[in-house]
């Protein structure tokens, strides 16, 4: 039995789905059929039952599910034990980001860790549901870290450094009633159409926190994955939004406004196992924080 069989068989097992396997593991399905398929004929089981619909596990699919996954744990580990004591780091990270990532230049950052650990292939990987979703996949060890933008405490067993923030302003046309303010308050946005970013974003959740503080309901007509796509729909005329200050920096056809009295600051970090994480994963934690330390110092100067 090979490693690369189990971590194939238990993408298949999570997934519910060969494609999505596939597209997890960066293979064509193809092969993650055939790997299947031989760790099957190696262990005389039927693992996956295979329907038009979906897969699900056998009972003998489920037996193995568990010890698999520990498996991959402890090779992991194993690797990173033997890359501490000779000084290198190896292996994958697999990183999970958000669609957009104000303040922070993330292909910069990657390649600063690439020319330092160019041993570790970093696997990029987004969530449908934002910030939310790519938490419940480090929890379940899909992810080894992972960007985020979280309001509140922060979950259970996860370790969070301050990577960027920026303040929402108010993007409207042109033409809109308050596009030649200079600031509004949030109770001036009562009653407007808004679009927006998805629950489970961290930005809708700063504004959502904002309104429900300020005693407002909002109606989000548009929801969106971009914020330039918010600043198209905004240049149309469908709504209003609430986008990050540095978008609108060459956006002369909206006016972005300043609200002077929410919370309205969108933060991003980096999530990262409290225990148990990978050697590639700390090194990142530490370029973060590095990054972070001195970006403080400037400040200070």
């Amino acid at each position: 039995m090979e490693l690369r069989q189990l971590e194939c068989f238990v993408a298949v097992a999570e997934e519910a789905s060969f494609t999505r396997a596939a597209a997890r593991m960066h293979v064509v399905q193809s092969a993650v059929s055939a790997t299947i398929a031989s760790l099957e004929r190696e262990l005389g089981a039927t693992l996956l039952e295979r329907t038009s619909r979906k897969v699900r596990l056998t009972e003998a699919g489920r037996a193995l599910l568990e010890p698999a996954r520990a498996a991959l744990v402890a090779a992991r580990t194993a690797r990173d034990a033997v890359g501490t004591a000779t000084g290198t780091i190896g292996g994958t990270l697999r990183l999970g980001t958000m669609s957009s990532l104000a303040g922070l230049d993330l292909p910069r950052l990657l390649g600063t860790f690439h020319r330092r650990h160019r041993d570790v292939e970093v696997r990029l990987a987004t969530s449908a549901d934002g910030s939310l979703g790519l938490v419940q996949a480090l929890g379940s060890g899909h992810l080894d870290a992972a960007f985020v933008s979280l309001v509140g405490p922060p979950p259970r067993g996860l370790r969070l450094e301050p990577v960027a923030s920026t303040r929402l302003v108010l993007a409207v046309p042109r033409d809109h009633r308050l596009a030649q303010r200079s600031s509004v308050s949030i109770g001036d946005l009562d009653g407007e159409a808004f679009v927006d970013f998805p629950v489970g974003y961290g930005n809708r959740a700063v504004a959502d926190e904002a309104f429900t503080a300020a005693g407002l309901g909002r109606q989000v007509v548009i929801e969106i994955t971009d914020v330039e796509d918010g600043a198209s729909y905004v240049r149309s005329g469908l709504g209003i939004a609430l986008l990050p200050e540095s978008s609108g920096q060459t956006a002369a056809d909206l006016a972005h406004i300043p609200i002077t009295d929410a919370d309205l600051v969108w933060e991003v970090f980096l999530a990262v196992p409290e225990t148990h994480a990978t050697a590639a994963a700390r090194a990142l934690r530490a370029l973060v924080s590095h990054a972070a330390a001195r970006r403080a110092a400037g400040s200070e100067q």
